[in-house]
């Protein structure tokens, strides 16, 4: 645990892309050695960068839902841990959200993993979690990615990200919620149910 606290104390001290955020880094995630699920998204938006809680907005809400937790045991630390690609704000672009920077998931990624041995599934929510853990193992499109969800299992479960800009995607794509959810919420429930704490 010493390690983990110093490798913590490190992370939030990273200044390593900070010529190119909008504010002074401040870099949002949960980890914890006896978590079973991480999740990765893509980066803080601004309000999750003003409150410092990750997925604390709409995009967070509709992800709860997919996975059938509460706010209580989504936020339980000991079970679930949240590592973004990219762990600070990246700033507005003309299309809404800029994408993650991309020093920060192969520094910290990696080094995190080492010190949660009980992770058994990586939640990899969005384009940017699949593209930097799924490599070449990604389909053409996220529709293809998700639907092969099965290919990816026990290790990652691909997911499409849950923002309200998506929300033309979600109505295209109702097997979704018919197919994919479902699979999901009982991964979910039974990872979280056999967690040691």
């Amino acid at each position: 645990m010493d390690n983990l606290e110093a490798l913590i104390n490190e992370v939030r001290n990273c200044k390593i892309c900070a010529e190119h955020l909008p504010f002074p880094p401040k870099p949002i995630f949960r980890v914890s050695p006896t978590a079973v699920l991480l999740i990765v998204g893509q980066a803080p938006g601004i309000r999750v960068h003003k409150t410092g809680i990750p997925w604390n907005d709409p995009s967070g809400d509709r992800l709860r839902k997919w996975l059938n937790l509460d706010r209580d045991l989504f936020y339980d630390v000991r079970k679930i841990a949240i590592i973004p690609t990219a762990m600070c704000y990246p700033g507005k672009g003309a299309r809404g959200d800029l994408p993650p920077r991309p020093e920060c998931a192969p520094l910290w990624h990696p080094q995190f993993r080492k010190y949660m041995p009980n992770l058994k599934m990586t939640l990899l929510v969005g384009s940017h979690a699949q593209a930097f853990y799924l490599k070449g193992r990604l389909k053409k499109t996220m529709a293809e990615t998700v639907k092969s969800y099965k290919e990816y299992l026990p290790e990652f479960f691909p997911l499409p990200h849950p923002s309200p800009r998506n929300m033309l995607w979600f109505k295209q794509n109702k097997w979704l919620e018919t197919e994919v959810i479902p699979a999901l919420r009982e991964i979910v429930s039974d990872l979280l149910k056999n967690c040691p704490v």
